[in-house]
């Protein structure tokens, strides 16, 4: 990989170390992927922001590139935290993890990186246009970013990420390249799909079959009429989690489908699997429940409404958290959408969610209509799930 003066001079440390290991990090990986040259970026999201999976180690890492002058050069924001800042004693959040979460998030403010976390950075003003090379680390804000807006960027890991914001650089490999963008498999899809939760039982069932074909997994659908952004959000998240997918063209929604061919090679995803996809996520009865959390990934402004819509006058009967990003809580506090809510008894649990929150242990089983906290909730807390159509998870709050 060929370095230009000014990079080189950065790997020679002339900015400060927290810029030299940073460089060191980004040439490491471009040789890996052998790509010839860095090419800039300019936004980033950084992944491991949850102190419960950093621990120390990730701490001191960060504490060692904010103390060697390391400072963001582009737009940069995190994934969800371990706890909402504000409200995290209202969640039950313990005062030690707080204290640590809080050393996490005080490191990323000394390298002047915004500490909104949020997994839908394109909801909240890191929203990158049709083209433009970007870094960004978490699952479904990478599908969402290739795939709906046509932005480019390979999936970061934490450290990486952090290199590109502190560069404003990144090795040009993978999706940032127009051939490693072409579909390799078109899907056609014969099944009515409407709510977030057939978006993503049918993200579950293409990813697994994705993930079973190996090699690169671009998918080209086919036969999907409409996705609203909730849709897309909720279907990227989904088809991330259980297939490892970076990018996918839909026809007549996403910008770079019209722009490639679909491949021979196809399959079909019909009503049938995708039902069953459905019922392997539920394991829970009614009773059973006592955990019922939307927001994975963050609620929109328009799902909040719904939610005050749904709630205002009533009282809900199970521990209920609205998880969003703070700059789209700050819209529902102002529209008067957070007081319904909160009077009802569900809980904001702002820039973080029920995938890296510290909650194992404390529920049995979890009502969402998300595929993706379905997935965390069994692997990662041991809870049983119910994957349910929005308006009726606000409902299994009520009973």
């Amino acid at each position: 990989m060929q370095l230009t003066k000014a990079e080189q001079t950065i790997l020679d440390g002339a900015q400060g170390r927290a810029a030299q290991k940073s460089m060191e990090i980004l040439t490491a990986l471009g040789k890996i992927y052998t790509a010839e040259r860095l090419i800039p970026v300019t936004s980033v999201q950084i992944s491991g922001v949850s102190y419960a999976n950093l621990g120390e180690a990730g701490l001191a890492f960060l504490t060692e590139m904010a103390e060697g002058d390391g400072q963001a050069q582009v737009l940069t924001t995190l994934n969800p935290a371990g706890m909402d800042i504000e409200n995290w004693e209202n969640l039950e959040i313990s005062a030690k993890f707080a204290e640590n979460q809080l050393r996490v998030l005080d490191a990323f403010a000394l390298m002047n990186i915004i500490t909104t976390a949020t997994c839908t950075p394109y909801l909240i003003g890191n929203t990158p246009h049709f083209g433009e090379h970007i870094a960004w680390a978490e699952s479904s804000a990478v599908c969402y970013a290739n795939s709906v807006l046509g932005a480019r960027t390979n999936r970061e890991g934490g450290p990486s990420a952090l290199a590109a914001s502190l560069t404003g650089l990144t090795p040009e490999y993978g999706y940032h390249l127009d051939a490693e963008r072409l579909p390799t498999v078109t899907v056609q899809v014969e099944a009515a799909l409407g709510e977030n939760a057939d978006f993503g039982a049918f993200g579950k069932t293409l990813g697994e079959q994705l993930e079973g074909m190996g090699g690169r997994r671009v998918p080209y659908i086919r036969g999907i009429e409409s996705a609203s952004v909730e849709n897309l959000k909720s279907f990227c998240a989904s088809l991330a989690t259980y297939g490892g997918v970076a990018l996918f063209h839909m026809l007549g929604i996403t910008p770079e489908a019209g722009l490639v061919l679909p491949p021979q090679d196809e399959i079909l995803v019909n009503s049938e699997e995708i039902q069953r996809a459905r019922e392997s996520m539920i394991d829970a009865d009614s009773d059973e429940i006592d955990f019922v959390s939307l927001g994975c990934p963050h609620l929109s402004i328009k799902e909040i409404v719904r939610i005050a819509e749904l709630l205002e006058g009533k009282q809900v009967t199970k521990e209920f958290w609205i998880t969003t990003a703070r700059p789209t809580k700050e819209i529902a506090d102002r529209m008067g959408y957070t007081a319904v809510i909160e009077a009802a008894g569900a809980k904001f649990a702002a820039d973080t969610c029920c995938v890296v929150a510290p909650i194992k242990g404390r529920f049995t089983a979890l009502a969402t209509d998300s595929a993706k906290a379905c997935y965390y909730a069994y692997a990662k807390n041991k809870f049983k799930t119910a994957l349910l159509p929005f308006d009726e998870v606000v409902s299994e709050a009520l009973k």
